[in-house]
């Protein structure tokens, strides 16, 4: 940069990166500016798996990640990788002694979200770490979910690659971030997107998106602050609408009782189509599945892994509560769910 105006973005920009480093206990040199999580997954899977492929081709996994993570798994299965699917169970949580079995003298790679985005089920990211860190092993959290809602330490939980959106932590959409450890040990990575070798470390070509990098970096911010009042209040708002709900209507919950994001509920209601229920809910911002399957007839993905059968999972509705949602808004939306379930089921 030559010019006033040009020091300034450059300035804003680092300040950013300090911002979210802070957030997340990494230093600002690991952070690198993407497009999303997508790109940051795809960033950290590809990479990893070009860099050390003459060390190990072999990578854990679970079966119901993220599709970001799944179809960069199978396109990477196409180059040779050899990948284990972790199996969940019922309450959407993996076997830590099946991790440790499925790690072979060829793994390079743990791949877990921190986070499930349809059934909230937080993974116990702090023992995985350090399974990962035992075995010689790199880390890469998809943080999709969880960054902003719930406490992250890279170092803490020996984390060494972490993808994150901002929009998920209302921050504007179309950017992200990757964290990638440069420390103990450092991580080398292929980029994905190739040009000037002066752009984020070499890892990212292209010109950075200044607003939205600054927005990211103060959304983030915020969330961090806000995170022990704000998900005492969301977990307050989540047991008032699981319990006017359960009073009146025949549901159950899928997914952990208790280890899940603050504002997740993912709930089945008996006998009764979850698509159907979601037409008659106008003004009400409802999803049966993940909102990058949404317009799919098909049942989730995420949900037949828990051994649900397909009707079960047909009737499951995920609900997000946020920022700007009120306890009128709550006890609305259980008044209209307990008309219209009703009346379908007549």
């Amino acid at each position: 940069m030559t010019h006033a105006w040009g020091w300034e973005a450059e300035e804003a920009v680092t300040i950013a990166r300090e911002k979210v480093a802070n957030a997340i206990g990494a230093v600002s040199r690991e952070i690198i500016w993407t497009s999303g999580a997508s790109e940051s997954i795809n960033t950290a899977l590809k990479g990893v798996f070009n860099s050390y492929s003459s060390r190990g081709k072999h990578i854990v996994s679970c079966v119901n990640e993220h599709q970001a993570v799944l179809v960069t798994l199978r396109y990477l299965e196409s180059q040779g990788a050899q990948v284990t699917y972790l199996p969940v169970n019922q309450m959407g949580e993996i076997d830590l002694e099946d991790l440790k079995r499925a790690m072979t003298r060829d793994t390079i790679l743990i791949s877990l979200m921190a986070a499930h985005n349809e059934i909230g089920v937080i993974h116990p990211l702090e023992a995985i770490g350090k399974i990962a860190k035992e075995a010689g092993v790199f880390f890469h959290v998809d943080a999709a979910q969880a960054c902003g809602k719930i406490p992250i330490d890279v170092e803490k939980m020996g984390i060494d690659l972490l993808s994150a959106s901002a929009h998920k932590f209302y921050g504007p959409k179309g950017c992200g971030f990757l964290y990638v450890r440069k420390r103990n040990p450092y991580v080398n990575l292929t980029p994905l997107i190739h040009g000037s070798s002066t752009h984020e470390s070499g890892l990212r070509a292209g010109t950075l998106a200044v607003p939205l990098i600054v927005g990211l970096a103060k959304a983030l911010d915020i969330a961090v602050k806000e995170m022990p009042q704000e998900s005492q209040r969301l977990i307050s708002l989540r047991k008032r609408l699981w319990k006017g709900l359960h009073e009146k209507l025949a549901i159950s919950l899928n997914g952990h009782s208790a280890h899940r994001l603050p504002g997740n509920l993912n709930i089945s209601f008996e006998g009764v189509m979850a698509s159907d229920i979601i037409i008659q809910m106008k003004g009400v911002a409802l999803s049966a599945g993940s909102a990058c399957s949404s317009g799919s007839n098909q049942s989730s993905h995420a949900l037949s892994t828990l051994g649900m059968s397909e009707a079960q999972a047909l009737s499951s509705i995920r609900f997000v509560l946020g920022r700007f949602n009120t306890e009128e808004e709550i006890d609305y939306v259980i008044g209209r769910l307990i008309e219209v379930v009703t009346k379908l089921k007549h």
